[in-house]
């Protein structure tokens, strides 16, 4: 890459679908000529729509890609990876669900990012070009989408990529965070408090937050645990991913802004806990942490993914 040349820095946020023929076949698409990887293969799915739950999302690209009515069940992964093309570096945070087929003929897409649509025997992924994320969901060896097939300037939406409103203010964005349902071997919780002129200040929120450009959800997570709250935690499961649209939300920014925020959350066990304290720059989003019997936490003035989450911790 070109010493001085500037290369745009975006996010986008995709959801995808493990689709499983009952003898073993996987369903699997190839991309167009209209892509920046053409002839490549993965597994159907696309990017998330503002305000779109990620479930959603899948059940609609499915729909759009390959003609089937399908049913989406448990997750399967939360991942990341960036592709860098000659003017954009583009990080995508890809939730993949399996999901099972309820209806429909797989049928090629009349127009878009995929050009072909097929059963695919497991033994033949050996000998397809896969982009890297479908190859690691399968045990297969991930090899980068080849140097050719470039990040058009026209890719990527989500965290940091906003739509003006008019001068330079943003309209809306989207954000991808990880977040924690934290416990220690005493059965604690710990919570977060979100300071002053952040949305939800004064309310207690589960440990963690955005991740980075070129940040893994679970790294992302566990430097969050580090920063706001001085632990060092071990991730066990992903739990669950949800959303929430806020089309006012009122933060640092000054000036309402429509986020939608999409959320992978994880359960961490911190095995050897100390006293909770915020080690993150003055002005960061967490005024306080701290360790809590879960019946107390039930108490607290909650953020909605906090007092969504914090029930799986009843015995």
């Amino acid at each position: 890459m070109a010493t001085g040349v500037r290369v745009d820095r975006r996010r986008r946020i995709a959801a995808y679908g493990v689709c499983r023929a009952p003898d073993g076949r996987l369903l699997l698409v190839r991309a167009s000529a209209a892509t920046d990887r053409p002839g490549v293969w993965q597994v159907p799915g696309g990017g998330i729509g503002h305000g779109e739950h990620p479930a959603d999302a899948v059940v609609r690209e499915f729909a759009e890609e390959t003609g089937l009515t399908v049913e989406v069940g448990g997750l399967r992964a939360v991942v990341a990876d960036v592709q860098t093309g000659p003017d954009a570096a583009v990080h995508t945070d890809r939730i993949v669900y399996d999901v099972t087929p309820l209806g429909g003929t797989p049928r090629e897409a009349t127009a878009g990012t995929s050009d072909h649509v097929e059963w695919v025997e497991p033994g033949r992924l050996a000998g397809l070009p896969l982009m890297p994320f479908t190859a690691e969901l399968f045990g297969r060896p991930v090899e980068p989408v080849p140097a050719d097939r470039t990040v058009p300037s026209t890719a990527g939406t989500g965290h940091g990529t906003v739509t003006p409103a008019g001068g330079d203010r943003p309209a809306r964005g989207q954000r991808f965070a990880a977040y924690g349902l934290v416990t220690d071997p005493a059965g604690r919780v710990l919570l977060t408090l979100i300071a002053p002129g952040f949305p939800g200040a004064g309310s207690w929120h589960l440990p963690g937050g955005g991740t980075d450009h070129g940040e893994q959800p679970v790294a992302a997570l566990l430097r969050e645990l580090a920063e706001e709250a001085d632990q060092v935690g071990r991730v066990t499961a992903l739990l669950d991913v949800s959303h929430r649209r806020n089309p006012a939300a009122l933060g640092p920014e000054g000036y309402p802004i429509d986020w939608h925020a999409v959320r992978a959350i994880f359960r961490v066990v911190v095995d050897a806990p100390t006293a909770a304290r915020v080690t993150e720059a003055a002005g960061g989003s967490t005024a306080d942490a701290a360790w809590f019997p879960s019946a107390e936490a039930a108490g607290l003035p909650l953020t909605d993914v906090a007092a969504a989450v914090l029930p799986r911790l009843a015995p």
